[in-house]
């Protein structure tokens, strides 16, 4: 929060009751993630807001609004990163693993469902061995101990690993993982769960090729944007979708803000505004 009193909440759906711009009217089903809404501006948890038509992007076919929360901020991240891997070159016939870190996490655990979907072999980290059925149950192959690829790394490079991996943590964590990428091998970086810094050296970009690209969903262009919400249509299973949801009040909601702080909330949290 910038300021306060404030109302938070990244992420909205909801219906236009009146517009200014010509490209929404009445009746019309959108979605807001990201633009510093919830932070700069004030956001979702509230049963009306008023927000610029740049920032909305239409609620695809195929999609409840209860689905369209369910994937938000940490879904479009975990799409836009699947993109990214994409657009570099890494495919599910390609040779390797890609690796997904902070993986019970919203982003970690969406971004799972559509590598398995898309034929990908997926390998989980998380630091919680009692979500370990639940990752394989999205489509992970196999699980690492989180705590494995948070030690700092004593050599710049390390044995070759991962075709392509997706990273929410960063700090030592990414670093350990640059060292074990393979030859050519891409990562989408997207997060800081586990700080802000990178220790470590170039020699995984000199002498592997590897490529670091970094996600952001916040700003992301509105072309763009909607690309990765027609792919998240297509190739997010549902069912694993509604199967990670939970429906909270919003009268209830200040309590899940502990548990998330300590880790303890798994899937998706989906706020009731009416519900106050």
């Amino acid at each position: 929060m910038r300021h306060y009193p404030h109302v938070p909440g990244v992420d909205f759906t909801g219906e236009v009751v009146s517009s200014s711009d010509d490209r929404y009217r009445a009746g019309d089903r959108v979605i807001l993630t990201g633009w510093r809404v919830g932070e700069s501006h004030w956001g979702g948890y509230a049963q009306m807001a008023r927000v610029k038509a740049d920032w909305l992007v239409p609620l695809p076919e195929g999609l409840t609004p209860a689905q369209a929360m369910a994937i938000g901020t940490a879904g479009l991240t975990s799409m836009l990163a699947v993109m990214a891997l994409e657009e570099q070159g890494v495919s599910p016939q390609a040779d390797g693993e890609v690796l997904v870190t902070g993986a019970a996490g919203g982003v970690g655990s969406v971004a799972i469902s559509i590598l398995s979907h898309l034929g990908y072999r997926v390998v989980a980290s998380t630091g919680r061995p009692e979500n370990s059925d639940y990752l394989k149950h999205l489509g992970a192959s196999g699980i690492v101990d989180r705590a494995e690829l948070a030690a700092a790394s004593t050599r710049p490079l390390l044995s070759e690993r991962w075709l392509g991996a997706i990273d929410s943590v960063g700090s030592t964590t990414l670093a350990h993982v640059l060292a074990e990428m393979k030859y050519h091998g891409v990562v989408a970086a997207c997060g800081l769960a586990g700080g802000p810094d990178l220790p470590a050296t170039v020699l995984p970009f000199l002498l592997r090729g590897v490529r670091l690209i970094g996600i952001d969903s916040v700003m992301c262009p509105y072309d763009y944007r909607v690309k990765a919400w027609q792919r998240l249509v297509t190739d997010l299973p549902k069912s694993r979708l509604d199967e990670a949801m939970e429906i909270v009040a919003l009268r209830d909601i200040l309590p899940y803000g502990e548990k998330i702080l300590k880790g303890e909330v798994r899937g998706r949290l989906v706020i009731d505004v009416e519900a106050c």
